[in-house]
């Protein structure tokens, strides 16, 4: 009875797994073949791009207990290193992408020092703080052309299929890195910091070393990502790359999927996008219509989409529980 029992379970796995696989290997040929309208190519272009946003910050928040409010410094910095680089130094945008995520992680490493002194909602204000910051000194700064913005001049420029192509295999490599390590004995870790995190330094947890992998690695990650949406715009302004929008983007997107599961981030970007395309048409009203649901879907779900379905159903198509035998 119970080998039937592991036997159904593993097939189930290895059916969920084939379907993933199918439909990232359809997502691939579609885009590379042209046979998505350019309309749909952007669209599944920001699904990519956010479901890497979420999938950082609910690292962060959903896996260590550290809330960020922030994440838009680290859009901006790597927004603003691809401008510099194609655009001032003449460089290819692929150079721009990896730096302005180089950059980023080492803004995370930076920022690590001063407010990993601080926990909960100090931590959340302070790295709202430093983004402020840094969009007060960009507005200011010559050198980037102040508050003119700047223009991302790669050449060749580089198609929106390449671009789409770059984003789908960021999200993924994202989602693995974070599957990944969830599935590591740091994970164990993660997950009893961000119950307890005295209770979990008590027993070994290296609070400190945990906390600054998993800032650095949404910094990297969150930079790149934020890199990749101007390059597909073209050009960057310190209101709009460092904006609080981001942030508001981004904790929707994982309250809705799902905090906590990986699965969460992905269902959330999808549903995000398509309300902003439809809410594009009430431009005086889109915020309010997204906070109002936002609201009905924390009172009716308060584990969001995917975590209601974890639980109510049993079904989850990237498993992170472990025990302490692994």
């Amino acid at each position: 009875m119970n080998k039937t029992k592991v036997t159904k379970k593993t097939g189930k796995k290895i059916l969920r797994f084939g379907v993933l696989v199918v439909l990232i290997v359809l997502l691939y040929v579609l885009g590379l073949a042209g046979l998505f309208s350019t309309n749909a190519m952007r669209i599944l272009l920001n699904i990519a791009l956010y479901v890497t946003l979420g999938t950082m910050w609910n690292l962060m928040s959903g896996f260590t207990g550290m809330t960020s409010l922030g994440q838009q410094a680290f859009i901006g910095i790597a927004g603003y290193t691809l401008c510099v680089i194609t655009s001032t130094y003449n460089l290819p945008f692929w150079i721009g992408i990896v730096l302005g995520g180089l950059f980023s992680a080492i803004l995370a490493l930076l920022m690590s020092m001063v407010l990993f002194r601080m926990r909960g909602m100090y931590f959340a204000i302070a790295t709202w703080v430093t983004a402020e910051a840094l969009k007060t000194f960009f507005t200011s700064w010559k050198f980037v052309k102040m508050g003119a913005g700047m223009s991302v001049k790669a050449r060749p420029y580089p198609g929106v299929s390449l671009i789409y192509v770059i984003a789908l295999s960021l999200s993924i490599i994202a989602i693995l890195v974070v599957y990944s390590l969830l599935k590591s004995k740091t994970g164990l870790g993660l997950n009893a910091m961000r119950d307890d995190a005295d209770a979990a330094s008590s027993v070994g947890v290296n609070i400190f070393r945990s906390r600054l992998l998993c800032f650095v690695v949404s910094g990297f990650f969150t930079g790149i990502a934020g890199a990749i949406f101007y390059l597909n715009r073209g050009s960057i302004f310190p209101s709009g790359g460092f904006g609080t929008e981001w942030t508001v983007a981004i904790v929707f997107i994982v309250i809705i999927g799902g905090i906590g599961t990986i699965e969460g981030p992905i269902l959330g970007a999808i549903i995000y996008v398509a309300l902003s395309e439809y809410l594009s048409k009430y431009p005086g009203y889109s915020m309010i219509i997204l906070g109002f649901i936002a609201i009905v879907v924390i009172v009716a779900l308060p584990y969001g989409i995917a975590g209601t379905i974890e639980r109510k159903l049993n079904l989850t198509v990237f498993s992170t529980r472990r025990t302490l035998e692994g």
